[in-house]
C-alpha cells in the first residue's frame, strides 16, 4: 500500500515560520534527537513533518537534532557480507546477525553502519518519519533497521524488551497513510491500526528496549486540501513541544514471562488477568478482547 501523500509547496512553507522570542522556551537540556527519515521528495508532506520536528525541537526546546535522510544518503538497504570490513568468520554458512555482532566487537563494521551507531548511541529520542508502504516502513528504512540495530549493539537474548539495551531511550513512529482513518479501524477494510503497528512497535522498538511513545499518524493527507494538511502540521508542532514528557505506551514487562516454560506468561500474571475485560496488549491478549488503542493511544488533538 504505497503512500503518495504530498503537501503543496505553500502548505510546506506556511507551517515553517520562524519562532518568535516570545515562543522560545529554550529548555537547553542537552537532549539529543535522531530523526530517521525516508522520503524521496523535499516537497512531500513527510518532509514538512520532518522539518517541523527539526524546527520545534531545536528552536523551541533547545534540543540537538540530527537527521538521517536515508534517500539523500543513498543508504544501503540490503544486509549482506559487504557490511563487514575484511573476512567473515564463516563464509560457507554466512549468518548475518552473528557475523555483524563479531564485526561490531572487532570494530570491523562498514562506515555507514558505524556512523549510525554513533548517532543512535547519543540520542535520547529517535523519531522514524516515513510514508507507510504496504502496512509497514519503506524498504530503505527497513534496511536501516536490519543493518543498524546490530546484535550486541542494539539487543542480545539477555537484553531485550523491558530489559533492553535502549531502555533509557525513547522512540516513536511518525508517518502518513494512503488510506483514511476509518479504513484502519477495527471495523475497517484494512483492519485495526493497533494490530498493524504491533510488529514494528513491539517487535522492533520495544524489543530493543526503547520506551515507545504513541505514534503520530497523519491520516491520508494526500486526500485533503492544503489548509487541512496545514492543520495536521500545526497539531504535530504542538505535540512536539511536550514530546519527551509524554507517558510511553504500555507493554508487558519481561519479568511477567517464565523462561523455563518457553517465555509464557507466569501463572500468577494469568491469575491477576483472569477477571479483566481486556488482554494485556495487542500481542499478549490471552484470548481476550484487545485493549483499546493499546498501540496508538489516541490523542484528543489527533486530526480526525
Amino acid at each position: 500500500m504505497a503512500d503518495t501523500a504530498h503537501s503543496c509547496h505553500s502548505c510546506h512553507t506556511s507551517c515553517h515560520a520562524a519562532a518568535t522570542p516570545a515562543e522560545t522556551t529554550a529548555e537547553a537540556t542537552g537532549k539529543k534527537v535522531l530523526i530517521v527519515y525516508a522520503h524521496q521528495s523535499p516537497h512531500s508532506f513527510n518532509a514538512a513533518a520532518k522539518d517541523a520536528a527539526v524546527e520545534v525541537l531545536t528552536a523551541l526546546q533547545g534540543y540537538t537534532v540530527e537527521v538521517s535522510d536515508l534517500y539523500a544518503m543513498n543508504f544501503k538497504a540490503t544486509a549482506t557480507a559487504e557490511d563487514i570490513n575484511g573476512e567473515v568468520h564463516n563464509p560457507d554458512n554466512f549468518q548475518y546477525a552473528n557475523e555483524t555482532k563479531l564485526a561490531w566487537e572487532e570494530e570491523k563494521l562498514s562506515a555507514d553502519i558505524t556512523v549510525e551507531h554513533k548517532k543512535l548511541k547519543e540520542a535520547d529520542l529517535v523519531i522514524f518519519q516515513f510514508p507507510m508502504y504496504w502496512f509497514t516502513v519503506p524498504a530503505i528504512m527497513k534496511g536501516w533497521i536490519d543493518r543498524v540495530l546490530t546484535l550486541g549493539f542494539a539487543y542480545t537474548p539477555e537484553k531485550r524488551y523491558s530489559q533492553g539495551i535502549f531502555k533509557d531511550k525513547r522512540a516513536m513512529l511518525s508517518f502518513t497513510t494512503g488510506s483514511l482513518e476509518s479504513m484502519f479501524s477495527d471495523h475497517g477494510i484494512n483492519g485495526d491500526m493497533n494490530v498493524t503497528l504491533w510488529p514494528i512497535q513491539n517487535g522492533i522498538l520495544h524489543y530493543c528496549g526503547f520506551q515507545v511513545l504513541a505514534p503520530q499518524i497523519f491520516w491520508a493527507p494526500s486526500r485533503f486540501a492544503c489548509d487541512i494538511r496545514d492543520t495536521m502540521l500545526v497539531t504535530w508542532r504542538s505535540r512536539l513541544k511536550g514530546l519527551l514528557a509524554e507517558v510511553p505506551l504500555s507493554f508487558t514487562p519481561s519479568d511477567s514471562f517464565d523462561g523455563e516454560t518457553g517465555f509464557q506468561l507466569k501463572p500468577e500474571i494469568k491469575k491477576i488477568q483472569a477477571n479483566k475485560q481486556f488482554g494485556l496488549t495487542v500481542g499478549t491478549h490471552i484470548g481476550k478482547p484487545l485493549p483499546p488503542n493499546n498501540q496508538t493511544h489516541r490523542y484528543a488533538d489527533y486530526f480526525g
